[in-house]
């Protein structure tokens, strides 16, 4: 078994995300490959895949949308679950799901979608996302709950297992 786990990430916090889901699968017994959106060239030799993206104004990146439509027959013929990064604050806010995330899980078939809370470090971010932050009044902060996002992983591991014979 072979997962390919894709995360698109503006400042990198999503890719940390990806990381951490593809250490936890492999630490389950699962092979598991963290690879950035634009290099997934194929999905060929892969069993099973995990897709996120960073959120922005409620919508997900390119980069995982384009992966998602470029590998769309191949992904909607293997196990894929969609994960998104981005609620903010304590209580994490917003607390709608993405505007993409339904479309994204119907374009493959996806087994689920789940949303974790993000990281807002503004020494990462441009002139014009600390104006936005500054209006919104945006919480900064590291909200990304680590102990979840790998039990979630685990779960995916154990789904992704072959059912024990006899």
């Amino acid at each position: 078994m072979k997962v390919l786990v894709s995360a698109a990430s503006k400042h990198g916090a999503t890719t940390e995300v990806a990381a951490t889901i593809a250490a936890a699968l492999t630490s389950a017994g699962i092979e598991a490959v963290a690879v950035a959106p634009a290099e997934v060239t194929s999905v060929e030799g892969f069993d099973a895949a995990v897709i996120g993206s960073g959120v922005y104004a409620g919508r997900w990146l390119d980069p995982a949308k384009d992966l998602l439509a470029r590998h769309r027959e191949a992904l909607s013929a293997m196990p894929v679950w969609l994960f998104s990064s981005g609620p903010i604050g304590d209580p994490p806010k917003p607390e709608e799901d993405p505007l993409d995330a339904a479309p994204m899980a119907a374009l493959v078939g996806a087994r689920g979608h789940r949303v974790f809370p993000g990281l807002i470090d503004k020494k990462r971010l441009g002139l014009g996302e600390k104006a936005i932050l500054a209006a919104v009044r945006a919480q900064e902060g590291d909200f990304r709950p680590w102990p979840e996002i790998e039990a979630w992983a685990k779960e995916l591991a154990g789904a992704l297992r072959p059912a024990p014979v006899g």
